[in-house]
């Protein structure tokens, strides 16, 4: 078994570097963080490069079928992105998946512009629970590898088929025969008398700017929920929730 015990071991040190997007990018990698992600990754067939495993817990990660670092409190919360130090910390293999995955689904969420990484994990478990068949990240999107954003998913990161589009004209390529649904505020088409089709695209702006113009006018439909009061709007996974839970 091998052994860590030095904040100033070089792995280590490359380690805590996957927190930044730059060397996530160079190295292709990520950080999962404790037992839950780890698991749930290799369930899914994630590449695992190693884990650092605090001591007092290697007898829980037999199955973790790569180079397992037995280690201390202090490393794990040197590479940890949380103040409290996870258990565990896994660097694993990004995951890149072709839009080509996706033009037979049926039911897609498309996010434009999503920078919120909270909303986005929370948006990426969301899906798995309501079966979406996959999540485009349209245009200037979060980091879906951020720590954050990992996090918030719950191990759900790979239980749906996650692609990046920048070009209007892959989608206009890819989801011609699909009901594209632009989710817009002042549509005058409530949720509760949408008619879902088999094929459905759905568009989800930031909630910032909401949808672009030229999404506005790729969508062939449109929708909105409905709401009481002088409430303006909902959080964005909040929204994605409702309609996933009504139309899926």
């Amino acid at each position: 078994m091998e052994e860590i015990t030095s904040v100033n071991n070089e792995l280590v040190k490359e380690t805590a570097k996957l927190q930044q997007k730059k060397y996530r990018d160079l190295k292709d990698s990520f950080l999962l963080e404790g037992y839950k992600s780890i698991e749930e990754a290799v369930k899914a067939g994630v590449e695992i490069e190693y884990v650092f495993v605090n001591s007092k817990a290697l007898n829980k990660y037999d199955f973790c079928n790569c180079r397992i670092i037995s280690t201390n409190e202090a490393i794990l919360k040197k590479i940890a992105s949380t103040e409290s130090a996870p258990e565990s910390i896994a660097v694993a293999k990004q995951i890149h998946n072709s839009i080509d995955e996706l033009k037979n689904a049926n039911r897609i969420i498309l996010l434009e512009g999503i920078k919120d990484l909270g909303n986005l994990g929370t948006i990426i478990r969301t899906s798995s629970a309501f079966g979406a068949d996959g999540i485009i990240l349209y245009g200037d999107c979060a980091d879906l590898y951020n720590p954050k954003c990992v996090r918030s998913t719950v191990g759900n990161l790979w239980k749906t088929t996650i692609a990046e589009v920048k070009d209007i004209r892959v989608l206009e390529k890819h989801f011609a025969n699909h009901k594209r649904i632009a989710t817009l505020p002042l549509s005058d088409n409530l949720l509760k008398n949408f008619k879902p089709s088999e094929k459905m695209l759905i568009m989800f702006g930031s909630e910032a700017d909401g949808l672009s113009k030229e999404l506005i006018d790729f969508s062939t439909d449109s929708l909105k929920i409905e709401m009481k009061g002088d409430v303006e709007s909902l959080n964005l996974a909040v929204s994605c929730a409702v309609v996933m839970y009504t139309v899926m």
